[in-house]
């Protein structure tokens, strides 16, 4: 009874939300999912006492944040967002390169570069989500944003 309480408030809350609030939300995921893999590398270990159960669990992690920044990559509007769209495309790609390598490589290195930008840019779409008009509330974005996990 209490999982149906918890997702009847998470579809309430991902329909009612804005798009931008829509972005916080596939950010937020994003950097948990890297948290969780450079938490995971850190127990991982490496050389002679590496833990081989964590290689599964880092890369679900990993592949799951490449997922949600695609998502990101399908939701620009290349017409209406210009230059921005067109760099931030660019950027998404190079964050799922660069995740793709640290995949393979366990490379924490990497992945705490990508999930500090991630980071960087959930700020800043939280400050336009704070300062979006409250009658926007609730409308989807254009190009719509899947953020079932």
């Amino acid at each position: 009874m209490a999982y149906n309480a918890l997702s009847s408030y998470k579809n309430t809350d991902i329909t009612t939300a804005s798009p931008a609030q829509l972005l916080v939300k596939l950010y937020d995921e994003a950097v948990h999912q890297l948290d969780k893999s450079i938490d995971l590398l850190d127990e991982y270990g490496g050389g002679e006492k590496t833990d081989p159960g964590k290689i599964e669990p880092i890369s679900k992690a990993v592949i799951k944040t490449q997922n949600i920044i695609t998502e990101l990559m399908t939701s620009l509007d290349m017409e209406q967002g210009g230059e921005i769209a067109t760099n931030l495309f660019a950027l998404y790609s190079w964050f799922n390169k660069e995740l793709f390598e640290a995949n393979i490589n366990h490379d924490k290195r990497r992945i705490t570069i990508v999930r500090n930008m991630v980071s960087e840019l959930r700020n800043t779409w939280n400050e336009v989500a704070s300062n979006t008009a409250v009658g926007e509330k609730g409308t989807a974005p254009r190009n719509g944003v899947n953020i079932s996990f």
